[in-house]
This record gives structure tokens, sequence and C-alpha cells, in this order.
């Protein structure tokens, strides 16, 4: 089935510029902007399946990936390590490992993809982090793909000791020169006026911004999806957001998304300065944005 003319042009963008990669170009190409919609207001990014599309500002910061674009300029596979509680391998998870390397071998034609997926259901972020010395010596990863606070948020773990855990852990993965990109929490409709739930969201947020690496924004895109569909949260995700084959289809394109436009950052950008980072979440609660204000 043909592309429609917009999306083939994005992709072709995308894909020229990664090629240039892969055969040792420096890039500089900038991600493409999607068009404006009436108003000038943000349209959501073309280049996703129908069903899966956000405006890049509700999916992704985008910020440098240094040790994947190394893989690909030496040519050779691109090894990615996921965590988190859509890589633990049971029930309708299980499948999103290979949903993820599929999309990325798809927008990173001829180069070997190998996603090993290590989640653990229930686990934590400080638990994560004690175990990442033991996968990060076993896999050798490029990449680190962590989708955290989910957990975090129904175990009401203290929101400065979770945001403590996982900033130390980002500063040795990435002092190990391996790459990484956090996912944040899952949107549910129950949960969306609950202050803690949202700190913990806005915590992965300020991390991100802070250690200079790219963030998808699963709960602002999947909120957006669930005001989005014509009928509604509960017939597109369920309603307390059931790990489906669409979500985990649409996680793995949104992950995907932010990976190939970060490798499309340029190499003189300053370093560890990320693209704006939402202060606070559209829609919070008042208490949620007075915390986030006062940090």
């Amino acid at each position: 089935m043909a592309l429609p003319q917009a999306t083939a042009s994005l992709l072709g963008v995308i894909l020229g510029a990664t090629v240039a990669l892969a055969q040792g170009a420096p890039t500089v190409v900038s991600p493409p902007n999607p068009p404006a919609g009436p108003q000038g207001t943000e349209m959501p990014d073309p280049s996703l399946s129908p069903e899966c599309r956000v405006p890049g500002s509700k999916l992704y910061t985008l910020n440098k990936l240094k040790a994947v674009k190394t893989a690909l300029k030496e040519k050779r596979p691109v090894r990615v390590l996921a965590i988190g509680p859509t890589s633990a391998g049971t029930g309708a998870s299980a499948t999103y490992p290979v949903k993820l390397e599929t999309a990325l071998e798809r927008s990173l034609p001829e180069v070997d993809i190998e996603v090993d997926s290590r989640g653990l259901q229930g686990e934590i972020a400080s638990g994560a982090a004690e175990r990442l010395r033991g996968m990060v010596a076993e896999i050798e990863p490029d990449l680190v793909v962590w989708q955290v606070g989910t957990h975090d948020a129904l175990a009401r773990v203290e929101v400065e000791a979770f945001g403590s855990a996982l900033d130390d852990a980002v500063k040795w993965i990435k002092s190990h020169d391996i790459d990484v990109v956090l996912v944040n929490p899952v949107y549910t409709a129950s949960m969306a006026d609950d202050a803690y739930y949202t700190s913990i969201v806005q915590k992965v947020q300020e991390v991100a911004g802070r250690e200079g690496v790219p963030l998808v924004q699963r709960y602002e895109a999947m909120r957006y999806l669930s005001g989005s569909s014509d009928k509604g949260e509960g017939h597109m995700f369920g309603r307390q957001f059931r790990l489906n084959d669409l979500g985990l289809r649409c996680m793995a394109e949104h992950v995907t998304r932010a990976i190939t436009l970060s490798l499309l950052q340029p190499d003189t950008a300053v370093t560890g300065t990320p693209q704006p980072v939402l202060k606070t979440l559209p829609g919070s609660p008042p208490a949620a944005q007075a915390g986030s204000a006062a940090q």
C-alpha cells in the first residue's frame, strides 16, 4: 500500500539521514516539523499509524544518542536493553520487545537491531537499578529503554527517593558510554486526579531534563489518544488501560519515533542540553502543579 505523500516525504528525510549516519557522514538534519493545523495548532505526527498519532510536543523530548550513532557508524548491530513493566515477558507484555525491535528495524533500514527485555513484574526503580550492573555486563547494550515510574507510583514510593534512585541509575548508565531513553508512566483516567501519581510522572520528566536524555511522554501520549478516540479511553485501552495489542504497538512506535529523531540531533548541540521539558502536566491537580513549581 502506498504511503501518503506527507508521510513518505517525512520518512524519506529520516531514512536518508540515517543512511548517512551508517556511512559515517555527520548529521545536521533537524527533526522535521509536521504540518500546522487550523489557526496554527500542532497536528499529530503523520509518520505514525493513524490510531497512534500524537503531536510531537505531547510525545517526546529529544537529545543526542552518541552510543547508538557510534554503532551505526561502525556498521554493527545496535543492542537495546528494554526494562520496565512492559518488558517483563508475561501475558500481553511479552509481545512489546518484538514490536519494538520490528519498529526500530523498519525505521533504521539495513541496521540489525537486537532487543533484550529484562523487566520484572512489579519492580520499582530502585530494584531495577540494583540489577542494572549485572544486565549491562551481560548484554553490553548501546541503549537502555527504561519504562519507569508506574510500579513506583502504585507502591507509593516516596517521590524524592524515587527521583534519586532514577537519577543515580541514569548517571551510572551514561558513565559507561551507554545511551538512555526514559519512558514515563501510563495514563489512566482514574489516576489523572491523583496528585501523587502525577508527581511521579513529573519526576521522570525532571530527571530526563537534568540528565540530558530523550524522554517518551507516554502519560501525555496516552491521555491525548484516549481523549481523541471516538469511543473514549474505554474503547482504546480499557478502563484501567490494559496493555492490549494496540497499546503495546503504539508504545513501540512512540519509542521508535523518539529514538529516530534523537539520532537526527546535530552533534554540534551543547552536551546535556535537552529540548524543553514540560514544567507542569496540563490538567494536573493544583497540588501537583504547586509541588513541581517549588522544585
